[in-house]
């Protein structure tokens, strides 16, 4: 494995990855306005249209991530592009959310795709000992795509509408295709895994599920809680949240090698559950952007720790399989938390959602104690 880490075709997975998240990033503020403006939708309705795509992604991603290690990580990106695209293209022709529903999860069919094949790419190219620093530059693009998305959105839904929002959208993600065409193929195998779900990334993904739920809510109903405390323009708020990620990203980018991914997760916890804890209690504007910071810490630190740890655990023929069964606990912290949220919403309010997913956080630290230590640091990776 060669000492180098950014060469040019990890840089063009990198800027795939780009334009496609900033595509999905156009439809975070825009698509629950759409669903409140234009279907009188509520917080269930927002939750459930928001979450399903997840759902989606999470039921393919074990036979996504199959299907890499077979065939290779580029029919992963390139197909899962442009599932997108087409699929979000079409939003404009839902008049009902159970049509949209639909649409959501044909577009949660193409996300499974696109992140397996992408995730796993990245670190085929990585050497073993920097594969959290991978992780965290691969991340890099994924939130600079969700800062960049948001005030996209925001300005061409004022300036021309929804559907024009979902016409940009499709435009990226075929852009973030083309650029997927130089994903290298990587290591396959015709082996077929023995289990549909890989084992060594299950543990660690319930701690990720759990670690999510805040920044599940912030996504869902940031728009809809703005309002109420005198912020019309969610734009800035995701551009906080994405920007503070992308400079503890960029900064500290060796922070979970360095740390660990045990003492990395337990910082990343202890920073999503403030965040929700802060979302509820302090309903003003500074409130706001002081709980997105605090959110912002725990999300940069979370995903690259785990993430790293089980790419470390699988055999090189069985990676897709392992990232595409971690990343199906990403999905279902936003279809199983975003219509859970939506529920509190309904009965309670935004903020009483986001207590509800700060408690579910802090119970990540039970999970994470449950977690064997026999994963192997940077330092021993690299000394081996």
């Amino acid at each position: 494995m060669p000492q180098r880490l950014v060469t040019v075709p990890f840089a063009l997975v990198t800027f795939a990855t780009l334009f496609y998240f900033t595509a999905l990033g156009t439809l975070l503020p825009t698509l629950p306005r759409h669903i409140e403006e234009d279907f009188g939708g509520g917080g269930f309705a927002i939750g459930l249209s928001v979450g399903v795509f997840s759902v989606g992604a999470a039921v393919l991603r074990p036979w996504a991530g199959r299907l890499g290690d077979r065939k290779g990580r580029r029919i992963l990106v390139v197909g899962g592009c442009l599932i997108v695209a087409v699929s979000v293209a079409t939003y404009g022709l839902a008049h009902s959310i159970p049509v949209l529903v639909a649409l959501r999860i044909l577009t949660g069919v193409g996300e499974a795709a696109v992140f397996v094949g992408a995730a796993t790419a990245v670190q085929d190219l990585a050497p073993s000992h920097r594969r959290g620093e991978a992780a965290s530059y691969f991340s890099v693009a994924l939130y600079a795509g969700l800062a960049l998305g948001p005030t996209i959105g925001e300005r061409v839904a004022r300036a021309h509408g929804y559907r024009a929002v979902w016409f940009c959208s499709a435009g990226l993600a075929l852009l973030a295709a083309l650029l997927g065409l130089g994903t290298p193929v990587g290591e396959t195998s015709d082996r077929a895994p023995e289990t549909i779900l890989n084992r060594a990334a299950l543990r660690p993904g319930v701690v990720l599920f759990l670690g999510l739920v805040p920044f599940t809510g912030f996504s869902a109903f940031l728009a809809i809680y703005g309002d109420q405390v005198g912020i019309h323009d969610v734009g800035p708020v995701f551009a906080t949240y994405a920007g503070a990620v992308l400079l503890i990203r960029l900064f500290g980018a060796r922070l979970p090698d360095r740390l660990g991914w045990r003492i990395a997760s337990a910082v990343a916890l202890g920073s999503a559950t403030l965040a929700g804890l802060l979302f509820a209690a302090w309903a003003s504007v500074i409130g706001v952007y002081v709980a997105t910071v605090a959110l912002s810490v725990g999300q940069s630190l979370l995903f690259p720790a785990l993430f790293s740890a089980v790419v470390n655990d699988a055999p090189d023929e069985e990676r897709s399989h392992a990232v595409g069964t971690f990343s199906v606990f990403f999905d279902l912290s936003g279809g199983v938390a975003a219509p859970m949220l939506g529920v509190v919403v309904s009965l309670w309010n935004e903020r009483g959602a986001f207590f509800v997913a700060a408690l579910v956080s802090a119970s990540g630290f039970l999970a994470l104690r449950s977690l064997r230590s026999n994963r192997p640091t940077a330092v021993e990776t690299a000394a081996g």
